[in-house]
Protein backbone atom coordinates (compact mmCIF):
# COMPACT_ATOMS: atom_id res chain seq x y z
CA UNK A 1 0.00 0.00 0.00
CA UNK A 2 1.50 3.40 0.86
CA UNK A 3 4.64 2.31 2.28
CA UNK A 4 6.08 1.60 -0.94
CA UNK A 5 6.17 5.18 -1.32
CA UNK A 6 8.80 5.23 1.59
CA UNK A 7 10.80 3.18 -0.39
CA UNK A 8 14.18 2.57 -2.60
CA UNK A 9 14.65 -0.28 -4.50
CA UNK A 10 16.86 -2.88 -5.55
CA UNK A 11 17.89 -4.28 -9.13
CA UNK A 12 15.56 -7.36 -7.63
CA UNK A 13 12.76 -5.43 -6.32
CA UNK A 14 13.70 -5.37 -2.46
CA UNK A 15 13.79 -2.51 -0.47
CA UNK A 16 16.77 -0.91 -0.43
CA UNK A 17 15.65 2.10 2.12
CA UNK A 18 12.78 3.59 3.97
CA UNK A 19 11.82 6.75 5.69
CA UNK A 20 10.79 7.65 8.87
CA UNK A 21 9.42 10.71 8.49
CA UNK A 22 12.61 12.41 6.86
CA UNK A 23 15.39 10.03 8.63
CA UNK A 24 16.18 7.54 5.71
CA UNK A 25 16.70 4.43 6.94
CA UNK A 26 19.47 2.71 4.79
CA UNK A 27 20.23 -0.17 4.07
CA UNK A 28 16.68 -0.95 4.91
CA UNK A 29 18.01 -3.08 8.05
CA UNK A 30 18.00 -1.98 11.46
CA UNK A 31 19.69 -3.48 15.11
CA UNK A 32 16.59 -4.69 17.14
CA UNK A 33 16.42 -3.07 21.25
CA UNK A 34 17.74 -6.13 23.43
CA UNK A 35 17.59 -6.02 26.99
CA UNK A 36 21.63 -6.42 28.20
CA UNK A 37 22.57 -6.93 24.68
CA UNK A 38 22.60 -2.97 22.54
CA UNK A 39 24.30 -1.27 24.84
CA UNK A 40 26.46 1.38 24.19
CA UNK A 41 29.37 -0.91 23.74
CA UNK A 42 27.61 -3.37 21.56
CA UNK A 43 26.35 -0.77 18.95
CA UNK A 44 29.71 0.58 18.94
CA UNK A 45 31.05 -2.85 17.77
CA UNK A 46 28.19 -3.26 15.15
CA UNK A 47 29.12 0.26 13.66
CA UNK A 48 32.44 -0.48 13.43
CA UNK A 49 31.57 -3.88 11.49
CA UNK A 50 28.93 -1.71 9.22
CA UNK A 51 25.25 -2.93 8.30
CA UNK A 52 22.16 -1.51 9.74
CA UNK A 53 20.87 1.32 8.90
CA UNK A 54 18.98 2.15 12.27
CA UNK A 55 20.26 1.34 15.77
CA UNK A 56 17.75 0.78 18.96
CA UNK A 57 19.24 1.56 22.65
CA UNK A 58 18.05 -1.16 25.12
CA UNK A 59 14.60 -0.42 26.43
CA UNK A 60 14.39 2.38 29.09
CA UNK A 61 12.48 2.49 31.95
CA UNK A 62 9.98 5.61 31.07
CA UNK A 63 9.73 6.24 35.37
CA UNK A 64 13.32 6.00 35.79
CA UNK A 65 13.60 8.82 33.40
CA UNK A 66 11.20 10.92 34.34
CA UNK A 67 12.53 10.87 38.35
CA UNK A 68 16.05 10.96 37.14
CA UNK A 69 17.41 7.56 38.23
CA UNK A 70 20.96 7.48 37.37
CA UNK A 71 20.59 3.65 36.02
CA UNK A 72 18.10 4.22 33.25
CA UNK A 73 20.04 7.67 32.20
CA UNK A 74 22.86 5.74 31.80
CA UNK A 75 20.93 3.01 29.48
CA UNK A 76 20.14 6.16 27.24
CA UNK A 77 23.71 7.29 26.50
CA UNK A 78 24.90 7.56 23.24
CA UNK A 79 27.69 8.28 20.72
CA UNK A 80 27.37 11.40 19.24
CA UNK A 81 28.05 10.52 15.92
CA UNK A 82 25.52 7.47 16.67
CA UNK A 83 22.83 8.69 14.41
CA UNK A 84 19.91 7.73 13.66
CA UNK A 85 19.61 6.62 16.81
CA UNK A 86 16.29 5.46 18.61
CA UNK A 87 15.89 5.50 22.34
CA UNK A 88 12.78 2.95 23.42
CA UNK A 89 11.20 3.52 26.25
CA UNK A 90 8.43 1.60 28.38
CA UNK A 91 5.95 2.20 30.92
CA UNK A 92 2.02 1.78 31.31
CA UNK A 93 1.58 5.16 32.81
CA UNK A 94 0.91 7.92 30.09
CA UNK A 95 2.14 10.87 31.59
CA UNK A 96 5.49 9.41 32.72
CA UNK A 97 5.76 7.88 29.52
CA UNK A 98 5.33 11.33 27.74
CA UNK A 99 7.77 12.94 30.56
CA UNK A 100 10.86 10.13 29.48
CA UNK A 101 9.97 10.91 25.88
CA UNK A 102 10.30 14.52 25.90
CA UNK A 103 13.58 14.42 28.01
CA UNK A 104 15.02 11.63 25.81
CA UNK A 105 14.45 14.01 23.14
CA UNK A 106 15.96 16.97 24.74
CA UNK A 107 19.06 14.33 24.94
CA UNK A 108 19.22 14.52 21.34
CA UNK A 109 17.34 11.03 20.22
CA UNK A 110 16.39 10.68 16.97
CA UNK A 111 13.35 8.69 17.38
CA UNK A 112 11.43 7.76 20.25
CA UNK A 113 9.94 4.28 19.87
CA UNK A 114 7.17 2.67 22.30
CA UNK A 115 7.76 -0.88 23.67
CA UNK A 116 4.53 -2.78 23.51
CA UNK A 117 6.64 -6.40 22.70
CA UNK A 118 8.67 -7.31 25.69
CA UNK A 119 7.18 -10.78 26.70
CA UNK A 120 8.90 -10.27 30.36
CA UNK A 121 6.87 -11.68 32.82
CA UNK A 122 8.36 -8.34 35.29
CA UNK A 123 7.54 -5.77 33.02
CA UNK A 124 4.12 -7.10 31.81
CA UNK A 125 2.79 -7.78 34.93
CA UNK A 126 3.99 -4.12 36.00
CA UNK A 127 5.33 -2.14 33.14
CA UNK A 128 3.53 -2.63 30.14
CA UNK A 129 5.42 -4.36 27.42
CA UNK A 130 3.46 -6.92 25.13
CA UNK A 131 0.89 -6.54 28.04
CA UNK A 132 -0.34 -3.19 26.85
CA UNK A 133 -1.74 -5.70 23.38
CA UNK A 134 -4.05 -6.49 26.02
CA UNK A 135 -5.17 -3.36 26.88
CA UNK A 136 -5.74 -1.22 23.70
CA UNK A 137 -7.64 1.76 25.71
CA UNK A 138 -3.98 2.43 27.31
CA UNK A 139 -2.19 1.86 24.96
CA UNK A 140 -3.62 4.32 22.00
CA UNK A 141 -3.76 6.91 25.80
CA UNK A 142 0.05 6.31 25.81
CA UNK A 143 0.96 6.72 22.08
CA UNK A 144 -1.33 9.87 22.42
CA UNK A 145 0.55 11.05 25.32
CA UNK A 146 4.14 10.57 24.17
CA UNK A 147 2.71 12.47 20.26
CA UNK A 148 1.82 14.82 22.28
CA UNK A 149 5.23 15.44 24.29
CA UNK A 150 7.31 15.21 21.09
CA UNK A 151 8.16 16.44 18.09
CA UNK A 152 10.87 14.17 16.35
CA UNK A 153 9.05 10.79 15.19
CA UNK A 154 7.79 8.78 17.11
CA UNK A 155 7.20 4.77 16.32
CA UNK A 156 6.08 1.42 18.17
CA UNK A 157 7.29 -1.61 18.48
CA UNK A 158 5.07 -4.79 19.24
CA UNK A 159 4.17 -8.48 18.54
CA UNK A 160 1.66 -9.66 16.66
CA UNK A 161 -0.79 -10.12 19.52
CA UNK A 162 -0.71 -11.16 23.01
CA UNK A 163 -1.80 -14.53 22.67
CA UNK A 164 -3.01 -16.51 19.93
CA UNK A 165 -6.54 -15.83 20.46
CA UNK A 166 -5.46 -12.01 20.49
CA UNK A 167 -3.34 -11.03 17.40
CA UNK A 168 -4.89 -7.22 17.06
CA UNK A 169 -1.48 -6.08 15.41
CA UNK A 170 -2.90 -4.57 12.38
CA UNK A 171 -6.25 -2.67 14.58
CA UNK A 172 -3.40 -0.97 16.81
CA UNK A 173 -1.35 -0.38 14.47
CA UNK A 174 -4.19 1.26 12.04
CA UNK A 175 -5.45 2.94 15.63
CA UNK A 176 -1.60 4.25 16.18
CA UNK A 177 -0.75 5.77 12.88
CA UNK A 178 -4.07 7.76 13.23
CA UNK A 179 -2.67 9.17 16.73
CA UNK A 180 0.63 10.13 14.94
CA UNK A 181 2.89 7.28 15.37
CA UNK A 182 5.12 7.17 11.80
CA UNK A 183 6.47 3.35 11.90
CA UNK A 184 5.26 0.19 13.38
CA UNK A 185 7.72 -2.90 13.74
CA UNK A 186 5.94 -6.11 14.70
CA UNK A 187 7.67 -9.34 16.19
CA UNK A 188 5.48 -12.01 14.47
CA UNK A 189 5.63 -13.80 17.78
CA UNK A 190 2.54 -13.69 20.72
CA UNK A 191 3.82 -12.50 23.64
CA UNK A 192 2.31 -16.24 24.70
CA UNK A 193 4.69 -17.70 22.08
CA UNK A 194 8.29 -15.50 24.09
CA UNK A 195 11.03 -17.19 21.67
CA UNK A 196 9.21 -20.23 20.28
CA UNK A 197 6.72 -20.68 18.65
CA UNK A 198 5.81 -21.34 15.12
CA UNK A 199 6.46 -18.88 12.06
CA UNK A 200 3.17 -16.89 11.17
CA UNK A 201 4.38 -13.49 9.96
CA UNK A 202 0.57 -13.15 8.17
CA UNK A 203 -0.62 -10.38 10.98
CA UNK A 204 2.69 -8.40 9.64
CA UNK A 205 1.81 -8.97 6.42
CA UNK A 206 -2.07 -7.80 7.32
CA UNK A 207 -0.28 -4.33 8.74
CA UNK A 208 1.63 -3.49 5.45
CA UNK A 209 -1.96 -3.53 3.87
CA UNK A 210 -3.61 -1.40 6.38
CA UNK A 211 -1.61 1.22 7.06
CA UNK A 212 0.22 4.29 5.48
CA UNK A 213 3.32 4.16 7.42
CA UNK A 214 6.63 1.68 7.22
CA UNK A 215 6.39 -1.88 8.65
CA UNK A 216 9.67 -3.51 9.87
CA UNK A 217 9.06 -6.91 10.03
CA UNK A 218 10.86 -8.88 12.76
CA UNK A 219 11.11 -12.24 14.06
CA UNK A 220 14.20 -14.89 13.70
CA UNK A 221 15.69 -12.44 10.46
CA UNK A 222 19.50 -13.97 10.88
CA UNK A 223 20.88 -13.79 7.22
CA UNK A 224 20.01 -13.03 3.62
CA UNK A 225 17.40 -16.11 3.32
CA UNK A 226 15.29 -15.16 6.11
CA UNK A 227 15.54 -11.56 4.94
CA UNK A 228 14.49 -12.42 1.79
CA UNK A 229 11.83 -14.72 2.96
CA UNK A 230 10.65 -11.94 5.42
CA UNK A 231 10.25 -9.49 2.60
CA UNK A 232 8.62 -11.55 0.26
CA UNK A 233 5.66 -13.13 2.80
CA UNK A 234 4.81 -9.44 3.91
CA UNK A 235 5.76 -6.87 1.98
CA UNK A 236 7.37 -5.29 5.14
CA UNK A 237 9.14 -1.76 4.22
CA UNK A 238 12.50 -3.13 6.38
CA UNK A 239 13.83 -6.16 8.43
CA UNK A 240 14.83 -6.14 12.34
CA UNK A 241 18.08 -8.17 13.41
CA UNK A 242 17.80 -9.31 17.15
CA UNK A 243 18.98 -12.41 18.12
CA UNK A 244 20.74 -12.76 15.13
CA UNK A 245 23.00 -10.05 15.51
CA UNK A 246 24.40 -11.12 18.71
CA UNK A 247 25.19 -14.62 17.16
CA UNK A 248 26.54 -13.07 14.04
CA UNK A 249 27.31 -9.36 14.36
CA UNK A 250 28.11 -9.82 11.06
CA UNK A 251 24.72 -10.40 9.79
CA UNK A 252 23.56 -7.22 9.39
CA UNK A 253 26.04 -6.18 7.39
CA UNK A 254 25.26 -9.31 5.02
CA UNK A 255 21.70 -8.58 4.56
CA UNK A 256 22.39 -4.37 4.19
CA UNK A 257 25.55 -5.18 1.55
CA UNK A 258 22.79 -7.67 -0.52
CA UNK A 259 20.34 -4.48 -0.04
CA UNK A 260 22.74 -2.42 -1.73
CA UNK A 261 23.67 -4.65 -4.22
CA UNK A 262 27.41 -4.59 -3.05
CA UNK A 263 29.89 -7.36 -2.40
CA UNK A 264 29.85 -9.40 1.25
CA UNK A 265 32.96 -11.23 2.56
CA UNK A 266 32.56 -13.40 5.64
CA UNK A 267 34.79 -12.38 8.63
CA UNK A 268 38.17 -14.35 9.32
CA UNK A 269 39.38 -15.54 12.36
CA UNK A 270 41.10 -13.05 13.09
CA UNK A 271 38.73 -10.69 12.13
CA UNK A 272 35.97 -12.27 14.66
CA UNK A 273 38.72 -12.05 17.37
CA UNK A 274 39.62 -8.36 16.81
CA UNK A 275 35.85 -7.76 17.27
CA UNK A 276 35.26 -9.40 20.44
CA UNK A 277 38.55 -7.84 21.57
CA UNK A 278 37.33 -4.37 20.42
CA UNK A 279 33.79 -4.88 21.96
CA UNK A 280 35.38 -5.97 25.63
CA UNK A 281 37.56 -2.64 25.27
CA UNK A 282 34.51 -0.62 25.07
CA UNK A 283 32.77 -2.28 27.73
CA UNK A 284 35.31 -1.60 29.72
CA UNK A 285 35.26 2.14 29.02
CA UNK A 286 31.27 2.44 29.57
CA UNK A 287 31.76 1.00 33.18
CA UNK A 288 30.81 3.12 35.68
CA UNK A 289 32.76 1.52 38.75
CA UNK A 290 36.02 2.20 40.47
CA UNK A 291 35.95 -1.29 41.74
CA UNK A 292 38.73 -3.29 40.10
CA UNK A 293 37.20 -6.91 41.15
CA UNK A 294 33.95 -5.90 40.38
CA UNK A 295 35.01 -4.81 37.13
CA UNK A 296 36.87 -8.03 36.45
CA UNK A 297 34.26 -10.01 37.12
CA UNK A 298 32.19 -8.40 34.95
CA UNK A 299 34.63 -8.22 31.75
CA UNK A 300 34.63 -11.74 32.47
CA UNK A 301 31.16 -12.34 32.50
CA UNK A 302 30.93 -10.47 29.07
CA UNK A 303 33.63 -12.33 27.23
CA UNK A 304 31.51 -15.51 28.43
CA UNK A 305 28.85 -14.19 26.97
CA UNK A 306 30.14 -13.43 23.61
CA UNK A 307 31.97 -16.18 23.43
CA UNK A 308 28.92 -18.52 23.71
CA UNK A 309 27.97 -17.21 20.09
CA UNK A 310 31.48 -16.04 18.83
CA UNK A 311 32.66 -20.00 19.34
CA UNK A 312 31.29 -22.87 17.64
CA UNK A 313 33.77 -25.54 19.19
CA UNK A 314 32.47 -27.15 22.39
CA UNK A 315 35.35 -27.74 24.05
CA UNK A 316 36.98 -24.53 23.49
CA UNK A 317 33.34 -22.69 24.63
CA UNK A 318 33.20 -24.94 27.80
CA UNK A 319 36.74 -23.96 28.74
CA UNK A 320 36.11 -20.46 28.37
CA UNK A 321 32.95 -20.28 30.12
CA UNK A 322 34.41 -22.54 33.25
CA UNK A 323 37.46 -19.86 33.33
CA UNK A 324 38.08 -18.44 36.98
CA UNK A 325 40.26 -15.59 35.65
CA UNK A 326 40.13 -12.95 32.81
CA UNK A 327 43.28 -13.28 31.62
CA UNK A 328 42.82 -17.18 31.32
CA UNK A 329 39.39 -16.86 29.31
CA UNK A 330 41.10 -14.17 26.87
CA UNK A 331 44.23 -16.74 26.30
CA UNK A 332 41.54 -19.47 25.62
CA UNK A 333 39.89 -17.08 23.34
CA UNK A 334 42.94 -16.02 21.74
CA UNK A 335 44.80 -19.32 20.74
CA UNK A 336 41.21 -20.71 19.86
CA UNK A 337 41.38 -18.05 16.49
CA UNK A 338 44.75 -18.07 15.75
CA UNK A 339 44.51 -21.85 15.45
CA UNK A 340 41.62 -21.28 13.24
CA UNK A 341 43.46 -18.81 11.27
CA UNK A 342 46.21 -20.87 10.97
CA UNK A 343 44.12 -24.00 9.60
CA UNK A 344 42.66 -21.73 6.93
CA UNK A 345 46.24 -20.43 5.84
CA UNK A 346 47.89 -23.82 5.74
CA UNK A 347 44.39 -24.93 3.34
Amino acid sequence: MGVLLHNAKTQDGYPSSFRVRDIVVEPAVVLAPMEGVTDVAFRRLIRRIGGPGLTYTEFIASKGIAKGNRHAWRMAEFDPDERPIVLQIYGREPHLMAEAGRLLQDSGASIIDINMGCPSKKVCNHSGGSALMKEPKLALEIVKAVRAAVTIPLTVKMRSGFDATNRNAPELAWAFQEEGAEAITIHWRTRADRYMGTRAVDKIAETVQKVSIPVVGNGDVIDIPSAKAMFDDTGCAGVMVGRGALKNPWSMLEIGSWLRDIPYTPPAALERLGAIEFYIEQFISTMHTPDGDFAETAVLGKLKQMSKYFIADQTTRLQILRSQQLVDATDLLRRHFHGMAETAHAA
